[in-house]
């Protein structure tokens, strides 16, 4: 199989889908690695590297797209790529289509088959290459939340761990699954008072016992999440749904109760966001401020530590690049059910049916 690895573009965006270890691994069995000339440049990858490890180093996309099966990215294609995509090709990334109807239309009128990171599911439930990806913004979103509660960030001038005879900052996430837990973490490393809602009970069972009842955790009952969004100066959202939308858990008017200068921090915003209030900024422009609460909503958070961010990724990814181009398509999905899982479009349909859901289209099952 011919495998494609393209620079990303998406703004600040400084991952590599492959590093060339992999590519080593790949040329090792038999098959031919294209890499775009740059694309490990961000995550301090030479195009030297990659040539040794047995990788073709071509000048741009459009070659490279021509000449590819199967195409690995790190974030989903931008409307300066939709047109490179030919029928029939496999395409491997993150998609998050739920918040992104014009990339699922390209995708089904190129007939390209389109593999999800995010919707690879186990048979426990859980995300594999959903996880290093939800540590590493999880973590940057209270250091994040932490530099914008700054007074020259224009936020109210805090420190979240406050000092002797000063009251701790209020942290409150919402959401206790992967990015969640990984956010209280930081928060209380950071001295803070942390609380985390989440909906399920055992998942609030298993956080008292993970951080010892450091963490008050709390259902999400709609009362409970504006008083604590109200008390709050960090607010996380770390609400995920597969192949769905997140939902607006909180609203415009908790927004508005806010104390002014405090920051939230979308995490959900791929899905389309927890906070009514959010849309997406990217690392150039990261803030706005609504009703004088500071919004932070980057759609590509890890893009900005590339070095921790592309080895912890492309270690869970490359098992399945692998199986791709040893198998090919057909009988990699019919070997494993969670990378059939993960298959959002296929020859211009829709075979996920969490995406048919969302969108109101018809959902037909991957044969």
């Amino acid at each position: 199989m011919k495998i494609g690895v393209p620079k990303e573009i998406k703004d600040h965006e400084y991952r590599v889908s492959v590093i060339p270890a992999g590519v080593s691994t790949l040329h090792r069995e038999g098959h031919a690695v294209l890499v775009e000339a740059g694309a490990g440049e961000g995550s301090g990858i030479p195009d030297a590297a990659y040539e040794k490890a047995g990788a073709r180093v071509v000048p741009s996309k459009g070659p490279l797209f021509d000449q590819s099966d199967l195409i690995v990215k790190v974030k989903e294609p931008l409307p300066t790529e939709y047109g490179l995509f030919h029928p029939g090709q496999l395409l491997f990334t993150y998609l998050h289509l739920a918040a992104n109807a014009a990339l699922l239309e390209a995708l089904l009128k190129g007939k390209v088959t389109a593999i999800a990171y995010e919707t690879i599911e186990l048979p426990d439930g859980s995300r594999p290459l959903l996880r290093p990806m939800s540590e590493v913004a999880g973590r940057m979103a209270v250091l994040v939340g932490a530099h914008y509660l700054q007074k020259q960030s224009g936020g109210a001038g805090l420190l979240l761990s406050g000092v002797a005879g000063v009251e701790k900052g209020r942290v409150t996430v919402i959401g206790g699954g992967i990015v969640g837990r990984n956010a209280a973490q930081v928060a209380l490393s950071l001295g803070a008072s942390v609380t985390v809602i989440d909906q399920s009970a055992a998942q609030r069972a298993y956080l008292d016992d993970f951080f010892r009842g450091q963490v008050v955790t709390l259902p999400s009952y709609e009362d409970e999440i504006a008083e604590q969004v109200a008390q709050s100066d960090l607010v996380v959202g770390a609400v995920a749904r597969s192949a769905d939308k997140a939902p607006h858990l909180v609203t415009r008017e908790m927004v508005a109760r806010m104390k002014k200068g405090s920051v939230v921090v979308d995490v959900s915003i791929d899905q389309g966001g927890c906070f009514e209030t959010s849309r997406p900024t990217s690392h150039s422009e990261p803030v706005y401020e609504v009703d004088g609460v500071i919004h932070y909503c980057v759609t590509n958070m890890p893009g900005a530590v590339p070095r921790t961010s592309t080895f912890a990724l492309t270690g869970v990814t490359f098992p399945y690049i692998e199986r791709l181009a040893q198998l090919g398509f057909t009988q990699a999905v019919e070997a494993d059910p969670a990378l059939a899982n993960g298959v959002n479009t296929h020859d211009g349909k829709v075979v996920h049916p969490g995406v048919a859901h969302v969108f109101g289209m018809k959902y037909e099952k991957l044969k």
